[in-house]
């Protein structure tokens, strides 16, 4: 399985307390950071929750 690379691209700020949480249990704090993580359904589940916040791009 690839890997995930995440990008946080807009504000945390004005969303509700779920989508901070999970923006934080990602591992992003701050606009244009980066993170990998394993393409599972667990993530899969987190970025969907998050969409409009975030970019996803597959990693090999």
């Amino acid at each position: 399985m690839a890997d995930l690379r995440i990008t946080q691209i807009k504000s945390k700020i004005g969303c509700p307390e779920d989508q901070k949480a999970t923006l934080r249990s990602l591992g992003l704090r701050k606009i244009r950071q980066q993170v990998i993580r394993p393409d599972n359904p667990a993530v899969r589940g987190m970025v969907h929750k998050i969409r409009h916040l975030i970019t996803v791009e597959e990693v090999e």
